[in-house]
C-alpha cells in the first residue's frame, strides 16, 4: 500500500461544550468524519466545521449515530430498522446542506460509536445504514471495519466499501474493537501508536489485545478526536506514515 487517508471524527462540540480541537485536527488530517446533530454536534458546530473543512481541502463525511446526544453515541439501541434508514438519511441530508453551502459536499459515510460496532455483525441495522445511504448518493463510499456485515452488504447492494483501522483502539483476536468499559481498550502511548499505525498501513496487520496477529489491510486510519492528547497523536501519526514513504490522500473525492 502507497497511498493511505488519515481521517479522525470532528464536529462533537454542542453549544458551549467543546470537544476536541477540529481546527488543529483539520491542519493534519485528509478526512474529517463529522458528526451530524444526534450523536453530537449542532448546526452551528456543523457549518462552522464545514467551512472550515472546505477551506483545507479536507474529504467530509457524514458521520451518523444512534439518537443518542447524553450517550454520546456510545449506546447501543435496538431501533426499528425502517426507522434507522430515516434516521441515517436525516443525518447525512443536514450534514450535506452544510457543506454544499461551504462549495463541497458529503464525500462519504461513516456510522459512529455504537452504531458502528453493531453493524460488524447486527444484518438489520447494516442493511438499514446500506440502504440509506444507496437511497440518498449509491456513489458514496461507507467506511466500515474490515469483514464487517456494513462492508458486506454495502458491497452486494454496489456501493463502495471502505476498511478502516483504528490508531488508538485495542483489537479483539477477531479483528473487533474491544469494548470502551474494559481496561487497555484506547491506547495513549504515542511511540507505540505511531508503530502500530505504520505496521497496518505497510503490514497490513495489527497485534490484538491477547497478541494475536489480525489482518487489517486498512485503506483509512480513524484517530479519534476525542481522544486526550488527539492532535499531537494525530501529527506523530502523520509524520510516521509520511517517513515510511507512503503518500497520505483521501480515499474519497
Amino acid at each position: 500500500m502507497t497511498v493511505i487517508d488519515l481521517n479522525s471524527d470532528l464536529g462533537e462540540g454542542f453549544g458551549a461544550w467543546q470537544l476536541g480541537d477540529d481546527d488543529a485536527l483539520l491542519d493534519v488530517v485528509t478526512s474529517a468524519n463529522v458528526a451530524c446533530g444526534f450523536h453530537a454536534g449542532d448546526p452551528t458546530v456543523l457549518r462552522r466545521v464545514t467551512d472550515r473543512a472546505a477551506e483545507r481541502g479536507v474529504a467530509i463525511g457524514a458521520q451518523v449515530g444512534y439518537r443518542d446526544l447524553p450517550g454520546f453515541g456510545r449506546r447501543f439501541i435496538d431501533v426499528d430498522p425502517a426507522e434507522l434508514v430515516n434516521d441515517v438519511i436525516y443525518q447525512i441530508a443536514a450534514l450535506d446542506g452544510f457543506a454544499r453551502i461551504a462549495g463541497t459536499r458529503v464525500r462519504y459515510v461513516k456510522p459512529h460509536g455504537a452504531l458502528y460496532n453493531a453493524i460488524v455483525t447486527n444484518a438489520a441495522q447494516a442493511a438499514a445504514v446500506v440502504d440509506a445511504v444507496r437511497r440518498y448518493d449509491p456513489s458514496l463510499p461507507i467506511l466500515g471495519l474490515p469483514g464487517s456485515e456494513s462492508l458486506r452488504q454495502a458491497e452486494s447492494a454496489g456501493l463502495t466499501p471502505v476498511r478502516e483501522a483504528f490508531a488508538d483502539r485495542a483489537y479483539t483476536p477477531s479483528g473487533e474493537l474491544v469494548s470502551r468499559r474494559l481496561d487497555g481498550a484506547v491506547l495513549h502511548d504515542v511511540e507505540a501508536i505511531v508503530a502500530r499505525c505504520r505496521r497496518m498501513a505497510v503490514d497490513g496487520t495489527v497485534a490484538a489485545i491477547d497478541g494475536t496477529v489480525v489482518s487489517v489491510v486498512p485503506q483509512s486510519l480513524c484517530v479519534h478526536g476525542d481522544t486526550p492528547g488527539a492532535v499531537e497523536i494525530a501529527r506523530r501519526v502523520r509524520a510516521g506514515l509520511l517517513e515510511a514513504g507512503l503518500t497520505l490522500a483521501p480515499f474519497a473525492v
